[in-house]
């Protein structure tokens, strides 16, 4: 076996190992996301959900909004909106 054969085995061997991690990491990142997403729903709040996980206060909120704020102020832009047509 030549050197460029061993080689080309060692570049596969790693590509394919790069997938399967990378494989790994998207299941346990829409887990930890999924979790996010409960806790936030049980009423943890960002900052304490930061301090468990390690990312940012602002991730943690991207990733798991406060679907309350999100509903109010949803309704509150409709209500902007139709006042503005109206006047």
């Amino acid at each position: 076996m030549s050197d460029m054969d061993a080689l080309d085995t060692e570049i596969q061997n790693a590509a394919r190992r790069r997938t399967q991690l990378e494989e790994q990491f998207l299941q346990a990142d829409a887990e930890l996301k999924e979790l996010l997403v409960k806790g936030r729903a049980a009423g943890l709040g960002p900052s304490e959900m930061a301090k468990l996980t390690g990312f940012t206060r602002e991730w943690v909120s991207k990733i798991a909004p406060d679907q309350s704020k999100s509903r109010k102020g949803a309704i509150q832009r409709r209500l902007d909106r139709l006042g503005n047509d109206s006047g």
